[in-house]
This record gives C-alpha cells, structure tokens and sequence, in this order.
C-alpha cells in the first residue's frame, strides 16, 4: 500500500505514529477521535498502512495504541477497540482509552474492558489525559496530552511521501540500467546517432537529486533526534524523535543511492562508447558540407557582386542583397561554430586514440581555414558597401547644404533688427562652414572608400578583366563626384563674402540704434536715481562738502552718456546714406535723448543748489557754535540761511515741460530736513547763551522772555512745517 493511493484518508489524521515510545520500547499509535461520526472503513485503511511500516522487529516489542475520545461518543469509542481486535490484535499490548473527565461513569458500568482482556488480546484501560503519565513517559507523548514530543502531521506526511516516491523510481531505474549494461550484445548501428537517455523511464540525476535530499532529512533527524536520546529532548528544548521506520529507511536509501549512482556512471560509459564512432562520422560528414558550400557556391556568389552604386539608394539595394548573401553564410558558419566546439570539447577530454586525435585536428584545421577566409571576403565586402553608402549619403547631404545656402545667398535681405540680421549671417557662417566640413568629410570618405576596393580585389585577382574594370569605374565615379561638389562650394563662397559686407553694415547700423536706445535709457536710470535716491544733504559741513563731490562725478557720467548717444545717432544717419535705407528707430531716438537730458540737467542743478546752500549753512553753524564770542548779525545769518533751505527743500523740480518732480518721498524730506531744524535749535540756544553775558538780571529776565517767546515761535515753525510734510507724503500714497 502507498501513501499516494490513500493520500486524502491520509491527510484527515485519523491515526497517527508520533514516534513516541512506551515504557517496553514499543511505539505509541494515537487514534484521535473527533466530534464527527469517524469513518472505521478510512480508519482501518489508516491503521493497515502505519502498521506496514515499522520493521517486524519493532512489530514484536507491541504498540500502544492511546484512543483519544474526549471529542467523541461512548459507543464509537467502543467500537473503536473493538475494531482493533481485527486490525492488530497480536501488535497490541496495551490500549489507553482517554476519556472526559466526567462522561461516560454510568456508561462504563454496562462495559467493562477488564473482563474482556482473554477475548480481545490486549489490555485496555480508561484513563484521564492528565493521568496518561503513569503509563507513558510525558517526553513520548505529544502536547495533545500534555507531553513535550514534537510531532507535524503534514510535514510527516511529506516526507513519506518522498521516501515512497524515490523508492519506487530508483528501484525501476536500477531494473533499467541493470538491463542497459548486462546487454552486451545491443550494440547500435554506428551510423545511427541515439540518445541513450530517452531509453530511460526517470531522470538519473533527478533521482539522485531526490535521493540526496531525503537522505540529508534523514540524517538530520536521526542526528537531533539522538540529542535527548530516543524520544527525549535535548537541552535546546523539545526535539522531533525519528520514528523507527525513519531509521529503518536510512539504511536502504543509502543502499539506493549507492547502486544507482555505480549502474548510472557503468551506463553513462555504454553510451559514451556507443555514441563515440557515430558523433566522429557525422562530425567528419558536416565538415565536408560546409566545406564544399564555401569554397564553391558561397565564392561564387561573392564574386559575382563587386559593384557600389551610384547613389544612396543604389547602395542599399546592394547592401541589402549582400545581407541575403551573408545570411546564407551565417548558416554555414553556424555550424562550423557548432563543429568546432564539438571537436574542441572532444580533443580536450583526452579519451581518444592517436589516430582520432589526428583526424579531429586536421579536420579542425581545414573547417578554420575555410571559414576564416571566407568570413574575411564577407568583411572586406561589407566594408565596401559601408564606405559607399557613408559616401552616397555625404554626397547627398552636401548637396543639400549648398542649395540651401545657395537658396540663402539668392533671398533679399530684409532688416527687420539688428538681431536679425546678426542671426542670419551667423546662420550663413555656420552653413558655409558645414559646407566646408561636409567636403573634407566627402573627401576622406572618398579615399577610403577606393582604399577598400583596393583591399577588396586582392581575392579576385584570378578572374578576367572585368573585376579590374569594374574598380577603375567606380574610381572615377567616386572622383568626379568630389570634384562637382567642389566647384559647387567655390561658387557659393564667392557669394557669401558680397553678403557678409552688406550683412555686416546693417548689423553695425541696428547695433548703433539699440546702442543710442541704451544710451537713452541708462540717462533715464540716472535722472531716477537722482531724484528717488539722492535726498540727503550731509550732517555737517564735511559730509556735504563729499556729497558736493560725489554730485559732481555723477553729473560727469550723465554727461558722457548724453555724448554717447549723440555721436551714435549720427553714426546711424551715415550707416543710412550709405545703405540707402531709413530706420524706424532712429527718427524719435534723439529727441527723447534731448528731453531726459533737460530735465536731468534741471534736476542735476537744483541738487546742487541744494548741496551748495546745505554747505554754507553747516559752515557758518559751526563757526557761530564753536567761537566764544560770536555777533548776533553772525547768528542772524545762519538762522537766515537755514530757513531758506528749509523752504527750498519744500519746493519740487520744475521740467521745461511744465511737469513738477520731488526729491524722494515726503518722509525722505522731512528726515532730510530734520538735522537742519536741530541745528538751528542749537543756534538759538547759543543765542541765549550770549545775551545772558552782560545784561542785567532785568534785562536778562526780558531777554528770557523774549527768547523764549522766540523759541516757541520756532517750536511751532517745526511742527506745522512737520504737518505740511506728512500731508504731502499722504497727497503721494493716495
């Protein structure tokens, strides 16, 4: 019985041989009872296959069988032993009837297995699964009952599985081999070529593969199984005890093994022999094909195609054909391929006589010889169509190059922007200097191009005149061509240097007028900077004395500026005349340069006015509140002169146009404003300082009276001149 004929029986666990063992060395067979009504035809079947396997040896030290029937009904569990008085009654010595822990007490009354040990042949007992123990060890039995055995059904099932199958195929391939190799008198045909392995039912080296890896499982378990002794568990934890079979079986899968691999190596040496006269024939049989073919209709065919068109499209039809031509060679030297290395891998085995090795090598030598000349012819032949179609395909472009500059020089110039113009005759640069490159490609390809004919008639020597013929053509097609494209190019050339002058003056005209254009906007910038940036005029007399300075710089530069644009205007009014053309920018250019320059000039002198009348007040406040004694006309002056200033800064720029400009923003005046108003605090306090000496105590309480009433009167000065500045700094924002 196999395990695959009852594999689905199998796989519902209904008995099972854990590899425990009782106190008598005998194994422990478990009947796991369930819920469900349990077939006792499928349990049988179970119970004959597990009991075919233990030797007879194992057999006579008895089971124990353990009926598990706390998941099932009394009178199954009955008919459960009974059963076994059918199946295994010499086998077994005793039946561990697990029971519930409360069921079945009135029920054991009416039966009582003690008086029926003559009938049935075994002791039976019932017991709890907690007081299993007594009889069998807790590391014999499994978790089920509280043991420690490692037990895994299916991975049990496997294996078994494995073992039966490699059993069953190495045992027909011994039968095989052993009638393959005791044969001598089978001795094939040596003409005929056979695969002595299609004779065979398996695969030797899968089973053997099989083999190998069912004995390594073996051997492990054996080897974990000895670590706690037999049924025990080592200091790791619990480990999986090898059932009795599984030792059983070691022994003769070796056994197994051990023949297959001595008839498998004797049969694998049959069909060495066998096959060794047959592959040397067919081997000598190939090489002559492939050598006739070669050296007769593959020569022919190469000789016969020596031309290389006179275009592009003629090249490829050529070189199209040539690949029918040398897909008919790649077959050939396929299997010259193929032969070589059959030859190589026979001369490098070593097993053959004198006289084989002989024969391989000069058959060897004359198949290289062969191909290696022909695969030459191929390459020097396809070397020859690149090269023509490299040429053709220069020829074609070049000629395109030049009509299209051609086409170029032929077109009006049209100026539209001096960047127009500019790109085109870059455009015509470039295409005159791919022009030139395309040529001495042209030129190189061309020679390279008659090198390779030169190199490819050196095997057609043989023939008539009309290979050299055919060569000398197609020389003198290759330079005639070269020297077309060449009067060609010198044609257009000439053209292109009358475009380049005139190109070159319209880019020189636009490039004045958007330089003019520049010109006028960096004045711009300039007239923008200083009246939204230069607003400060010094905190005293020698920061406004550099200020004055730096002003004078930055006038200088507008100046150049203006002068720039002036004298680049007329340059375009000479560029015009002699181009006999006219510009749409050049007309409104100049005077939009004249009207910024005005108003620059306005601003540029009011600032320094500004800076000037700054500079005089600083002066002449220091001087009064640095000297000991100063003259009260002395302080009038400096009170006068910053007043004015103050009023100046109030007042905006005035254009020729009538249009009105401030100096930075309202806030920036009124910060500009707030150190001279401090200063002139100062002036008045040194003007105090001074009455105060030599006036009477009468006369000074006056003059305090006075001054101070003067004081106020400034005080509220500032302050409506600080409400005026905020009111137009909110006129701006809105």
């Amino acid at each position: 019985m196999e395990a695959t004929n009852i594999l689905t029986v199998l796989k519902k666990k209904l008995a099972f041989l854990s590899g425990g063992k009782d106190r008598r060395s005998g194994l422990i067979l478990t009947i796991p009872l369930s819920c469900d009504q349990t077939s006792l035809e499928e349990l049988s079947t179970t119970l004959d296959y597990l009991l075919s396997i233990p030797s007879d040896k194992c057999k006579a030290r008895g089971f124990t069988v353990i009926v598990d029937g706390r998941k099932s009904q009394w009178n199954i569990v009955k008919t459960v032993v009974l059963m076994l008085q059918n199946v295994i009654p010499a086998e077994v010595s005793l039946v561990c009837v697990v029971k519930p822990d409360e069921f079945w007490d009135k029920k054991v009354t009416h039966f009582c297995f003690w008086k029926e040990k003559d009938r049935l042949g075994f002791e039976v007992i019932l017991v709890s699964a907690n007081k299993l123990t007594r009889y069998i060890e807790p590391c014999q039995l499994t978790d089920d009952f509280g043991g420690s055995l490692d037990y895994d059904h299916t991975d049990w099932l496997n294996k078994r599985l494995v073992f039966e199958k490699f059993t069953k195929e190495s045992t027909s391939l011994l039968d095989e081999l052993s009638l393959i190799n005791d044969d001598k008198s089978s001795s094939l045909d040596k003409h005929k070529s056979v695969d002595c392995a299609l004779l065979l039912s398996f695969d030797p080296e899968t089973v053997l593969q099989t083999g190998h890896e069912l004995l390594s499982e073996l051997q492990q378990r054996r080897f974990n199984g000895s670590d706690g002794g037999i049924g025990g568990a080592g200091q790791g934890g619990p480990s999986w005890s090898p059932m009795e079979e599984e030792l059983l079986a070691q022994p003769l899968v070796m056994k197994l093994l051990d023949s297959l691999r001595e008839q498998y190596t004797r049969y694998q040496e049959v069909c060495r022999q066998r096959n060794k006269r047959t592959q040397l024939d067919e081997i000598h049989t190939k090489v002559m094909q492939v050598v006739n073919w070669l050296r007769g209709p593959g020569s022919e065919l190469l000789k016969s195609h020596q031309a290389i068109g006179d275009s592009v499209r003629a090249a490829q039809a050529l070189q199209q054909k040539h690949e029918e031509i040398e897909s008919q060679h790649s077959e050939w030297f396929a299997v010259y391929v193929e032969l070589n290395q059959q030859i190589a891998a026979l001369l490098s085995v070593g097993e053959e006589e004198e006289e084989e090795v002989v024969e391989l090598k000069t058959m060897q030598q004359q198949l290289s010889d062969v191909c290696y000349q022909q695969a030459a012819q191929l390459e020097s032949r396809q070397n020859v169509l690149q090269a023509a179609q490299v040429f053709h395909s220069s020829t074609q472009e070049l000629s395109q190059q030049l009509d299209g500059l051609l086409g170029m020089l032929c077109a009006d110039v049209a100026p539209a922007d001096g960047a127009s113009i500019q790109q085109n005759l870059k455009l015509l640069e470039e295409k005159l200097q791919n022009a030139e490159a395309g040529l001495s490609s042209l030129r190189q390809k061309g020679a390279l191009l008659m090198e390779q004919m030169c190199s490819q008639q050196s095997w057609s020597l043989e023939e008539s005149e009309s290979p050299g013929g055919e060569q000398q053509n197609n020389n003198q097609h290759i330079q005639a061509v070269m020297d077309e494209m060449q009067l060609r190019k010198q044609r257009c050339e000439d053209m292109v240097d009358v475009r380049r002058l005139k190109m070159l003056q319209m880019v020189q005209l636009f490039k004045c007028e958007e330089d003019a254009l520049q010109s006028v906007e960096w004045l711009s910038e300039l007239l923008e900077a200083l009246l939204k940036t230069h607003v400060r005029l010094g905190e005293d007399s020698q920061e406004t004395r550099g200020m004055l300075d730096k002003h004078r710089k930055f006038v200088d530069v507008a100046q150049s500026t203006y002068d720039y644009g002036r004298q680049l205007l007329q340059a375009t009014v000479v560029l015009c005349q002699s181009l006999r053309c006219t510009t749409r920018s050049s007309g409104d250019t100049l005077p939009r340069l004249n009207r910024v320059w005005k108003q620059f000039s306005v601003s540029a002198e009011e600032r320094h006015r500004r800076l000037e009348l700054a500079l005089n007040f600083h002066t002449a406040a220091e001087t009064v509140l640095q000297k000991e004694r100063v003259e009260i006309e002395a302080l009038d002056d400096v009170d006068s002169s910053g007043n004015v200033l103050l009023d100046r800064l109030r007042m905006p720029v005035i254009f020729p146009d009538g249009s009105e400009q401030y100096f930075g923003s309202p806030s920036d005046a009124v910060a500009a404003a707030e150190g001279f108003r401090e200063r002139l605090l100062l002036v008045e306090e040194r003007r105090l300082q001074l009455q105060e000496v030599g006036l009477h105590s009468k006369d000074v309480d006056e003059g305090f009276q006075v001054q101070e009433g003067r004081l106020d009167v400034i005080g509220e000065e500032l302050n409506e001149r600080e409400e005026e500045g905020e009111e137009q700094q909110c006129d701006v924002e809105d």
